[in-house]
């Protein structure tokens, strides 16, 4: 008996298992790069909580010019490489953040907004 494989629908369920699986954890360096980051806004502080599993706290580094926190960190098993535009404009030297089990939380105060000039 000869198969005619076009009708069988399981044919390329494997193919396409891993296609998928291979998107999900396409990236740099074949990392996954899909970071849960969430910013909350609370009035005059602007607090960011980002997932980073795996990660020591010594592997963070941080960077903010006041409008963008960049998140760099690496694990035994992933890289982070994250830029996040902030809602709003803060005060860089305000930043404090906390790393416990693999959640880093960064809050920032808001930058005073900016000076009215009188035209005379």
């Amino acid at each position: 008996m000869v198969r005619d494989d076009r009708d069988d629908p399981f044919d390329n369920i494997f193919d396409e298992i891993e296609r998928m699986m291979n998107d999900m954890t396409r990236g740099d360096a074949g990392f996954a790069s899909e970071t849960h980051i969430h910013v909350y806004d609370e009035g005059d502080v602007l607090r960011l909580v980002a997932d980073l599993p795996g990660v020591d706290k010594d592997a963070i580094d941080l960077k903010c010019d006041g409008e963008t926190l960049t998140i760099s960190a690496a694990g035994d098993r992933r890289e982070y490489d994250e830029r996040v535009r902030l809602p709003a404009h803060v005060d860089e030297h305000s930043a404090s953040a906390t790393f416990n089990n693999g959640v880093l939380q960064v809050t920032f105060d808001r930058a005073e907004d900016s000076a009215e000039i009188d035209v005379e």
